[in-house]
């Protein structure tokens, strides 16, 4: 399949702030169905607001025709602050091979003493993969030397150190693995130089100040308007990061709406668990994310039977039920969410007897919906609880399709029937609120668009999709990256396109492929101003 140029050449669209509406701004008038392969209508945008939708509208201001017209994207599961550092760090996202990865790192320089930093390799993905598939500090150590390195997977659950990086964390043979981290050790019991989640916490990685953080935020969540997202639910929100959204949103300078989930340990936390949620302008602070298991493809999640090509595995367990059940309890009497990471069937089985006692002891907030997020491996019989309990299934499509060529291997052909299942849950009634998990995945929409509609990678394969009976409708698709991530945060109206609503909007061109539709944004709305790729 060709990847559509990320500029726009066949819908005009103006620039903005030629193009602007917002209070006191002139109007116009944007031109396209509002599903697809439905009829032609015309939304005229003025004051901010969509003012009036209908086929004969009369034009106001400029003309925009474009193929399809939706309410605006949000991206239910993000990490903006991880893309803001993924963007100023060496990128390793699609390294074929070890070696290739090592080139990268060979053509970085650096003001001596400088840590080298970066993010996005898969060893999965490797065709010179080391026996036993994680790499090795020494991999390293020809191409950096003293300088310390530390580089981390592209699923952020693993950290691959050179070994001066290993010697500034002090990690030895003798270091003990922490509760829910692994140090990977070769066969004399010596630290390869790969940490699993909270192992990672060992290694004194440089922050940024606060003036690059702010920066690298706001830069990040440029590029996700201009990929088509008018707003993110940002999962894992510590005290600096939430110190630079809260400048920006006090600034004007956020563009697009932040929903926040803080991490658990944070004074943030300490004061939402007290207060309940708090907004500015385009900022809210909803709840918090806690994080019950690892990744798959560090073979980190909790099964609850061993995985199948590492047998004596069953994953990680980084909060235990007790301690998931205590967090809920402490959040909902405020109204506050609880998100939790979920991807193993074990982690997903704890999370859910969690929220089920804490359901239990209060029956009172069972308004709040509370979130399972991820939720790869879980078992058929466990999407019914989820719907009793008012639990989201918060999922994105674009991991299926990143991790079919390697999901049966590491699940057997058994349990990777009903692993990354999107039709159960939303057969049932639950809501199902999609995002990318960027920088895991790429922020661009038009990749988890054509992931939940096709199930195939982007060059066609497999013919057909995998597992097939998954695929969504692009009707479903939309709903579950609009309405339904308002709904994910409990609010019954939003990310609609309705007359007098907050005119949030996402105008895309279609491109027909073998085996789908290619959905490529050109513009988005955000409070009735246009911001155009490109500009």
């Amino acid at each position: 399949m060709m990847i559509p140029l990320m500029i726009l050449l066949a819908c005009r669209v103006p620039s903005a702030p030629e193009a602007s509406s917002g209070p006191g701004v002139a109007s116009f008038t944007v031109e396209g169905p509002t599903s697809p392969g439905g009829a032609i209508r015309r939304l005229v945008v003025r004051e901010g607001r969509l003012f009036e939708l209908a086929a004969d509208a009369p034009q106001q201001g400029e003309l925009v025709r474009v193929d399809l017209v939706t309410p605006g994207f949000i991206d239910a599961h993000a990490h903006p602050g991880g893309l803001g550092d993924w963007l100023a760090e060496l990128n390793l996202t699609g390294a074929g091979s070890l070696a290739e990865v090592i080139t990268r790192v060979a053509a970085v320089s650096l003001p001596p003493g400088e840590w080298l930093l970066g993010r996005g390799w898969d060893q999965n993905d490797w065709s010179d993969a080391p026996a036993g598939g994680f790499p090795h500090a020494k991999d390293l150590d020809a191409v950096t030397g003293d300088r310390p390195a530390a580089l981390r997977r592209v699923d952020g659950h693993a950290l691959w150190l050179n070994s001066a990086a290993l010697r500034a964390a002090k990690i030895t043979k003798e270091s003990i693995d922490p509760p829910g981290g692994r140090i990977l050790r070769d066969a004399e019991g010596a630290p390869t130089g790969v940490l699993l989640d909270n192992a990672m916490a060992l290694v004194p990685v440089p922050e940024p100040s606060a003036e690059a953080r702010a920066r690298r935020l706001r830069g990040a969540l440029l590029l996700a308007a201009h990929e088509g997202l008018v707003g993110v639910h940002d999962m894992g929100v510590d005290d600096a990061l939430l110190a630079a959204y809260t400048q920006l949103d006090a600034a004007g300078e956020l563009p697009i709406r932040v929903w926040v989930y803080l991490t658990p340990e944070s004074a943030a936390a300490k004061r939402l668990y007290a207060e309940g949620p708090w907004r500015g302008d385009r900022l809210e602070v909803v709840g918090v994310k806690l994080v019950a298991d690892g990744a798959l493809g560090s073979r980190g999640a909790h099964l609850s039977q061993a995985y199948t090509d590492d047998p004596k595995n069953l994953g990680l367990t980084l909060m235990s039920q007790d301690e998931l059940r205590a967090a809920t309890v402490l959040a909902l009497p405020k109204g506050a969410q609880v998100a939790v990471h979920a991807i193993g069937d074990a982690a997903v089985s704890d999370t859910l007897a969690a929220f089920a006692q804490a359901r239990d002891a209060l029956p009172g907030a069972a308004a709040v919906p509370l979130r399972l997020e991820h939720a790869q491996v879980v078992r058929p019989e466990d999407w019914a609880r989820l719907k009793a309990l008012n639990v989201v299934a918060s999922m994105q499509p674009t991991h299926a399709t990143s991790d079919m060529p390697w999901a049966e291997a590491r699940l057997g052909p058994d349990r990777v029937e009903w692993s990354y299942a999107w039709r159960a849950p939303l057969d049932l009634g639950v809501v199902l609120a999609f995002g990318s998990d960027f920088p895991v995945e790429n922020v661009s929409p038009s990749y988890g668009f054509w992931s939940a509609t096709t199930r195939m990678s982007l060059d066609g394969a497999p013919p057909g999709g995998w597992r097939p009976e998954h695929r969504l409708t692009a009707d479903e698709t939309i709903t579950a990256f609009t309405s339904a991530t308002y709904a994910a945060l409990g609010r019954g109206e939003g990310g609609e396109i309705v007359e007098g609503a907050v005119a949030d909007v996402t105008l895309w061109r279609a491109e027909p492929q073998e085996g789908g539709v290619w959905y490529e944004p050109v513009a988005v709305l955000i409070d009735g101003v246009m911001l155009a790729r490109g500009n």
